[in-house]
């Protein structure tokens, strides 16, 4: 039989993996979309930054609600108003409608982000959260895998309307998914009512944790580089290496296998040589290998295997980096952990999507600037890693 710590893996993995998979499946159907409301590349990746940026905003919502009503509430809040956004998105008439709808499916899906990190938190801390993190992000990386070869495959029969619709379908199933197999995780007793003066200090004493945010933008500036990279690939991967949609499934499917599986091995590397030392080391090497990546990017010998092959691995560094820094920040605040859990998703996922709306003008369907900008997120946070993060590692409270 499965343990009890797999099983909750697999709920919680497959709850969180609707958010990924609504970009994810949606990266195939860009530049048809663009085509099809004539719309340019940085019009159509206005669609992705709203739904990142309101996603990081919901956050702030869901966090403290969690902490007061349970795990299980927001969740049903945030399926259903994913699942009423998703049919916009199909129905939309336009390009405004859909980055409307878009930024409305991003509050919804906000709460599979808070909810699931907070109910780790409440069960496991330090390297057992870490593992567990890890299974989740496994259960994940189904997404990557399969939702832009799914989506390729829904392009050629039902066009990008269809991709909706089919995540109309995901949103109905998350919702009956979270109704029967998952477990409140915050007892009555443990829960902490919403008054604005107890956020208020709580936030306050986050905020001025110097390790807490230097760990939240860490993993922001980590993200914010994944983002850069779901945001412009389609374009990058299909105007300028000239693959059809289904051979780009396939090749970002190929970049996000580094990502996924590098983190199954962050809990037995944190362990051995302590989360710390592995954290700077995995944002040494994306470093390394990104502005690598951009050094031959701007030489012009960027082929498409040079540019798979280094993506490869600075994801995989990535896959380490994210789930680490997560964790570590949660750690010490497990008593206001949904509160901590949303603060820092909406400062990561702010980070995400302004790097992508600040950015979007200069891409222009090449590869170099995608590169440029991932070079820069792996240094800011490697920076922000070597100087605000001490040697020693910080005591976490008992889950």
């Amino acid at each position: 039989m499965f343990s009890p710590m797999f099983r909750t893996a697999l709920v919680l993995g497959l709850l969180s993996a609707v958010g990924p998979f609504t970009i994810d499946m949606y990266l195939p159907g860009l530049p048809g979309l663009a085509a099809d409301l004539g719309v340019d590349e940085a019009a159509a990746q206005a669609t992705i930054s709203a739904y990142f940026l309101a996603f990081g905003l919901a956050q702030l919502f869901y966090g403290p609600f969690a902490d007061a009503a349970g795990r299980k509430a927001p969740v049903y809040i945030g399926v259903g108003v994913f699942l009423v956004a998703t049919i916009g998105c199909a129905l939309a008439p336009s390009l405004p409608w859909l980055v409307a709808f878009r930024a409305l499916q991003g509050l919804g899906c906000a709460a599979l982000m808070v909810v699931p990190r907070a109910m780790v938190r409440d069960m496991y801390t330090g390297h057992e959260a870490t593992r567990l993190v890890a299974m989740i992000m496994l259960v994940i990386s189904v997404s990557p895998m399969l939702a832009p070869l799914s989506g390729a495959i829904m392009m050629t029969f039902t066009g990008w309307r269809g991709i909706f619709w089919a995540l109309a379908v995901v949103a109905a199933l998350a919702l009956l998914l979270s109704v029967f197999a998952l477990k409140e995780t915050l007892p009555a007793e443990r829960r902490r009512p919403v008054r604005p003066r107890l956020l208020a200090v709580s936030a306050k004493r986050l905020f001025r944790d110097p390790t807490f945010m230097a760990l939240t933008f860490v993993s922001g500036f980590g993200m914010a580089s994944f983002f850069v990279f779901i945001a412009s690939a389609s374009f990058v991967y299909t105007q300028q290496y000239g693959l059809t949609p289904l051979q780009f499934s396939l090749a970002f499917a190929t970049n996000a296998v580094g990502f996924f599986g590098a983190s199954q091995f962050a809990a037995t590397l944190g362990r051995r040589i302590g989360l710390l030392r592995m954290l700077r080391l995995a944002l040494a090497g994306f470093a390394v290998f990104s502005l690598t990546l951009l050094s031959i990017t701007a030489a012009g010998y960027a082929s498409l295997p040079v540019l798979m092959g280094l993506l490869l691995c600075g994801n995989a560094c990535l896959g380490l980096v994210i789930p680490t820094s997560q964790v570590m920040a949660l750690d010490p605040h497990g008593e206001i952990a949904g509160l901590a859990s949303s603060l820092g998703g909406t400062l990561q996922m702010m980070t995400g999507g302004l790097m992508v709306a600040l950015t979007g003008p200069f891409f222009n369907g090449t590869a170099l600037p995608m590169v440029a900008v991932i070079a820069g997120c792996a240094v800011m946070a490697l920076g922000l890693a070597l100087v605000a993060l001490g040697r020693g590692e910080r005591t976490p409270q008992p889950a």
